[in-house]
């Protein structure tokens, strides 16, 4: 049977979530039960969406990979859009964590404001385009569409804090974005395409005179991406946002910061690979040292503060340092075991973010406290009290959730973070046939996985003993079960990583297999004819 039909599962992650928002748009003012059903419906059509492309990526498309042609416009003429290992991949994270932000929205934070959930789906339009497209204008179009969305989401459930760090939220994202169209305008000029694809295959023949102009919008191009990758000194904006923002939107923001990484991935290793000539390999250094320097910042941050909203922004800046090192150390293996740390740590902050503001009622009585202070700050609509029982068993989720985020966040054993790093370490003592022994280079990043590691369960048991043991507890804290399921959730999506690691490494090792054969993608994208044109029927022949 024809799989040509299955091409058009490529646009859903984007039109979907559109219409969705688009639908929610008029609804202003109340019916919050059928805004949620609306959007949490949404979500799981993305989330068997996803799990669709990641079977038909592995099993059934030629090279793994799925085009779509909109308009059907041939490339590189048309936008582009393609499906591959890592991309459906990446769809199926994405909605994982928003299946969890929403559903730990829904009793409270969703009913602030009035139009959370239409910004909530434009989000994810942006995010899942970005990981689908294939040109670089669009990729800016939906880079723009989810900082947009995210702009009113991080405000939202407004306050003073959360007033200032959306200013400088907005400030340092409108920089990133005059970067990247410079840097897609010096592409464009340089080369004439900006087709990804188009763009790896004529990198090996511009003349001599032309390599410079494009190194330089490829530079350009690469600022943009760091600085929402919160590569160091470009990410010190990150921990203000995180502490700042309401936990379900903190959650996604965990995933937008390696949107970045990951969209510098994807074109680096296309279009910068080995055999590119002059321009092969080029930025990779800067990546790996890069990278190595933003574990060192994201160290030191975790040491110096005690506030766990922080604690987990500069976190992530040491999960995004680490997936830049790993990138622009140039090895198969060791991206294959990077991106299995991008999802262990993706999930581990995403539900560390959200723990937080359950482990914050062991000194606050309930949700009142909050929404006094909501009040306070002149919350049009401040969120009433979740009606959870306070129960003694609800200290005992709260300790063993941190416990176990703290072990994923830290890499110790037997969590998936261990096996990551464990994963890593071996990639980098045993390259094999495709990379030199490890040198000082991978001694070094070693070293610095292994010191961020420790100071990172320095730092999240420092605040444990002082939340847990140290502190004051005025009574057991009331839990919405819509609030504890989703962390329960994204504690046992790590616990399945762990027990079914070798599945997922191998997964992702064919994933990166095909990263590093760009010629793959070129063939694929370039090769894709457009649909045919019905044929007219013979005249006086009924068709």
């Amino acid at each position: 049977m024809s799989l040509d039909w299955t091409r058009h599962l490529l646009i859903v992650p984007v039109l979907l979530p559109l219409l969705c928002g688009a639908l929610l748009v008029p609804l202003t003012g109340g019916r919050h039960r059928f805004k949620f059903a609306l959007g949490y419906a949404s979500v799981l059509g993305l989330l068997a969406n996803a799990v669709a492309l990641v079977l038909l990526a592995d099993r059934a498309w030629p090279d793994g990979m799925g085009i779509y042609l909109a308009a059907n416009w041939a490339a590189p003429f048309g936008i582009a859009l393609l499906a591959d290992r890592l991309s459906a991949l990446m769809l199926v994270l994405t909605a994982l964590l928003a299946l969890a932000a929403l559903h730990y929205a829904q009793p409270r934070w969703s009913r602030i404001g009035v139009h959370f959930h239409s910004l909530f789906q434009f989000l994810l339009m942006g995010i899942n385009g970005a990981f689908l497209t294939h040109d670089l204008f669009n990729l800016f179009v939906f880079f723009e569409v989810m900082l947009a969305a995210s702009y009113g989401l991080v405000l939202h459930g407004y306050n003073v804090a959360r007033l200032r760090a959306s200013i400088q939220y907005i400030a340092v994202n409108l920089v990133a974005a005059l970067l990247f169209l410079t840097g897609v305008a010096l592409i464009y000029a340089t080369t004439g395409t900006l087709n990804m694809a188009d763009l790896a295959a004529r990198v090996g023949t511009l003349p001599a005179h032309s390599v410079g102009l494009l190194k330089l919008g490829a530079a350009v191009l690469a600022l943009a991406f760091l600085v929402k990758g919160a590569m160091w000194p470009l990410g010190s904006w990150l921990p203000t946002t995180y502490s700042a923002a309401s936990p379900p939107v903190a959650a996604l923001l965990v995933l937008m910061t390696k949107v970045g990484a990951y969209v510098v991935l994807r074109i680096w290793l296309l279009v910068f690979p080995d055999g590119a000539g002059e321009l092969a390999r080029y930025g990779y250094d800067a990546l790996l040292w890069g990278g190595m320097a933003t574990i060192v910042f994201g160290a030191a941050g975790m040491l110096a503060t005690d506030t766990a909203g922080r604690m987990a922004g500069y976190a992530a800046i040491v999960s995004s340092g680490t997936l830049l090192a790993v990138i622009g150390y140039g090895q198969a293996s060791l991206v294959a075991a990077g991106l299995y740390y991008f999802l262990a740590s993706t999930i581990a902050l995403a539900a560390f973010v959200l723990l937080i503001e359950l482990i914050d009622r062991i000194r606050t009585p309930g949700a009142a406290m909050l929404a006094l202070t909501m009040e306070a700050y002149a919350v049009e609509d401040a969120p009433a009290e979740p009606k959870g029982r306070g129960v003694p068993a609800a200290m005992a989720f709260l300790s063993l959730a941190f416990a176990a985020c703290a072990l994923m966040i830290a890499g110790l054993p037997p969590l998936s973070g261990f096996v990551a790093k464990f994963g890593m370490f071996h990639a980098l003592v045993n390259p094999g046939l495709e990379a030199a022994p490890v040198g000082a280079r991978g001694w070094s990043l070693m070293a610095l996985v292994i010191v961020s590691g420790l100071v990172a369960i320095i730092s999240l048991m420092r605040f444990g003993v002082r939340t847990f043991w140290a502190a004051e507890i005025l009574g057991p804290p009331r839990l919405h079960s819509a609030e504890v399921l989703p962390v329960a959730a994204l504690l046992a999506a790590s616990v399945l990583m762990t027990v079914q690691a070798q599945p997922v490494l191998d997964y992702l090792g064919r994933a990166s297999a095909d990263l590093h054969r760009p010629a793959l993608y070129i063939g694929q994208v370039r090769g894709t004819a457009p649909v045919p044109a019905p044929q007219a029927s013979p005249a006086g022949e009924t068709p």
